[in-house]
């Protein structure tokens, strides 16, 4: 997983949506996808999308696939961004 694939992700509001529902923990893709006016191809579509950025992960439950966020990556984005602010950077 690079940036450049985390940054197309989040590039499109459905997906940054998906991960805002997500922040309140796993949630199945129906439940995903209650929240919007959309075909479930396409819910799954976003979900593969972010799947494969590395944004979030999937855990089969029984017969259910349950999504919730990849905090590990989205603290790696956060201490990136930060740098950018001169925070974290060693002096050269």
């Amino acid at each position: 997983m690079g940036f450049q694939e985390t940054f197309k992700a989040l590039g499109d509001p459905t997906r940054r949506e998906i991960l805002h529902i997500l922040r309140d923990g796993a949630k199945t893709a129906g439940e995903i996808g209650s929240h919007f006016p959309m075909a479930g191809a396409t819910v799954s579509h976003h979900l593969s999308v972010l799947r494969e950025a590395g944004l979030i992960t999937d855990d089969k439950r029984g017969k259910y696939i349950y999504y919730e966020l990849n905090l590990s990556v989205l603290d790696e984005i956060t201490g990136w961004l930060a740098g950018l602010k001169g925070g974290d950077r060693d002096e050269k």
